[in-house]
């Protein structure tokens, strides 16, 4: 759970931002990165545009990346269906489309990294003996939130053979952890990750790689500085900051989207009814971007597609003149 940042000292201000200004000065690089388990539709449409949009109108670069990371889940012809769909869109990245289930090896590095280190450990748990030991404090789960994990093998597995790794969520010397960021849309925020979280997996018991771990090594390879992506990803953000932390990495700069909701007021997916983007012709392409221009507050009027991103890009820093910040242009 995400809460309004609390007021820190001078100190810690001063600290965060000698932290940022190495991002905030090395050139602008956006992404898009979908996971190819489905085609677009209108809620990731509006991801993909405002990631594109800030790009372009800060004068900076912008990349695809396929997140394939949980293999069972992606598909080759989902992920050809997006490209197409972006390319009919408009929406054209400046380099080859970067795919995750080849970047096994970085992310083993980064793990091995945190092993060395002690921020990571192996752990044995079973989702099952993790609700028998919540349960055993009594701790209630609440339906549709995170078991927060209770730390069980922080000291050793104590014979349990290992199932996966985790990232240690606490500090020795301080306790708790407590992650503050400003997000360019949302404001201040704060999470108090050991509370919220728990130690978390970094890399899964059927060995694939988590989602926190890939996306930040990612990030940071490719040069990301400002991260661009819908609401309901902002609670990862402290999970991904304190990874950040931990291996070294620079901080991008974080803008969190309006969500497209479903008829059920949910978040709009595949699991509620989410048809996908059209795109084949022009009409249908300038009608997507609309749609979603409309959720990022744009009022466009054009008849290609070319036309209308071409003024939403004129619109993006007047409309969002707190996105593109000067440090994003160039001279």
């Amino acid at each position: 759970m995400l809460g309004r940042a609390k007021p820190s000292s001078a100190e810690d201000r001063l600290e965060d931002r000698l932290e940022d200004r190495d991002i905030e000065t090395k050139p602008y690089t956006g992404r898009f990165a979908p996971s190819p388990t489905g085609p677009l539709h209108a809620g990731s449409v509006v991801a993909a545009l405002a990631s594109w949009l800030d790009a372009r109108a800060a004068g900076g670069r912008w990349l695809v990346r396929l997140e394939d990371v949980d293999a069972p889940r992606c598909s080759a012809a989902a992920a050809q269906t997006i490209l197409r769909q972006l390319a009919d869109l408009g929406l054209i990245a400046d380099e080859p489309p970067v795919w995750q289930s080849t970047r096994s090896a970085l992310y083993q590095a980064a793990a091995d990294q945190l092993l060395r280190s002690g921020d990571a450990y192996p752990c044995g748990c079973t989702r099952a003996s993790i609700s028998r030991t919540l349960a055993e404090r009594g701790i209630a789960h609440q339906r549709e939130a995170e078991q927060v994990y209770p730390g069980t093998c922080r000291q050793g597995l104590n014979g349990k053979p290992a199932r996966a790794l985790r990232l240690r969520a606490c500090d020795a010397e301080v306790g708790d952890i407590n992650i503050e960021w400003d997000d360019l849309r949302l404001g201040a925020q704060f999470q108090n990750v050991t509370q919220a979280v728990g130690d978390f997996v970094i890399h899964r018991a059927d060995g694939l790689w988590a989602y926190q771990l890939a996306v930040v090594v990612d990030d940071a390879a490719q040069g990301v500085t400002r991260v661009v992506r819908g609401e309901d990803l902002a609670d990862n953000t402290p999970r991904q900051i304190l990874l950040q932390q931990r291996l070294g990495l620079p901080r991008p700069v974080y803008l969190h989207t309006p969500l497209v909701l479903g008829e059920d007021g949910h978040k709009l997916s595949k699991q509620n009814g989410a048809r996908a983007a059209p795109t084949a012709s022009n009409t249908e392409a300038v009608a997507t971007l609309a749609q979603a221009g409309a959720v990022l507050g744009l009022r466009v009027a054009a008849t290609t597609h070319t036309e209308w991103l071409a003024e939403a890009v004129r619109q993006w820093p007047t409309i969002f003149r707190f996105i593109v910040g000067s440090q994003d242009k160039k001279d």
